[in-house]
């Protein structure tokens, strides 16, 4: 049994995985900077992480990664995900297997202007983009979700930002999981439908060729690793892909209930070495609705840890 550490607890998405790995056999251990973010009280044991910026950010985390027995980290927090990259190599030899890819493909595509750069060199068809006020469609340059974009005609400062040819068509997402030879054992696309701050409510497992043809390109032009997440417009005629994400992502819920628990997998994979090789049939027309569930916190609970 392993104790596997998840991040960002405290997100609407995160009970998915917290479940996931208990339903795997293993305890999960949720961390997060609020001390009364609900996943604590669905996981096994909890973790409060300091902030992003503290000082000692990485000192203090692998004392707490010590502390609570940790063997297996998957970092889905975006400020974090360089720095657990950077030492990845650093905790295996401290017994701890951090599942993400390297260093440089995070820093590559958490930049939306580097990703482009990355679309056009490897022949990716993707929307034009400046880093100039060229087009209406202005998103910061590094970002998640839908934070921060604007359609405008007003003139505004670009620092820190790109503007974006707007593409028409179906708006996809794509889970994606590579094992540890960087090679996709799953290409899930899915519909996101709901979308509320960035994150989908529902949607939809679809199959589509043509999505799934230009992800295996993408995967091998860049040495991905566990999971990720890639978005694309599919028009009538053309696809556009926009951006990726290097690391596990909220709607992968759907990723795995169409497929199977990736949990297991990444554990087969990344920590024993385990080729995997008997993957389960994608189950297309597969479909996800979200919805509010409360946790109930005895008073014997509340202020403790």
């Amino acid at each position: 049994m392993m104790k596997i550490l998840t991040e960002a607890s405290g997100s609407l998405t995160s009970a998915y995985l917290i479940k996931s790995i208990q339903k795997a056999g293993h305890q999960a251990v949720a961390s997060d900077i609020t001390r009364d973010c609900f996943g604590r009280y669905l996981a096994n044991d909890f973790i409060l992480m300091p902030k992003a910026n503290d000082s000692n950010l990485w000192g203090e985390v692998e004392e707490l990664l010590i502390k609570h027995k940790i063997d297996v980290v998957i970092p889905s927090f975006d400020e974090m995900l360089i720095g657990w990259a950077e030492r990845k190599e650093y905790f295996r030899q401290k017994g701890v297997t951090v599942i993400c890819s390297e260093a440089n493909t995070i820093r590559n595509f958490q930049d939306k202007w580097l990703t482009y750069q990355f679309f056009l060199k490897h022949g990716i068809p993707t929307p034009e983009t400046s880093l100039k006020q060229k087009f209406s469609l202005v998103k910061p340059r590094f970002g998640r979700g839908g934070k921060g974009i604007r359609i405008t005609r007003s003139v505004v400062s670009m620092e820190g930002s790109v503007s974006q040819e707007i593409v028409d068509g179906q708006e996809y997402t794509v889970d994606v999981l590579c094992g540890s030879d960087s090679q996709p054992i799953y290409i899930v696309p899915r519909i996101r439908q709901g979308v509320v701050d960035g994150k989908s409510t529902g949607g939809i497992v679809v199959y589509k060729p043509e999505i799934i043809d230009w992800v295996e390109r993408i995967c091998r032009n860049t040495p991905f690793k566990g999971p990720i997440n890639i978005q694309c417009f599919l028009g009538n005629d053309d696809i556009n892909f926009i951006e990726i994400n290097p690391r596990i992502a909220g709607g992968m819920a759907l990723g795995f209930a169409a497929t199977e628990n990736w949990i297991p997998l990444l554990i087969d994979n990344f920590v024993y070495n385990k080729a995997i090789t008997n993957v389960k049939p994608i189950q297309y027309g597969m479909m996800m609705r979200r919805y509010y569930a409360e946790v109930f916190i005895p008073p014997s609970e509340l202020g403790s840890g």
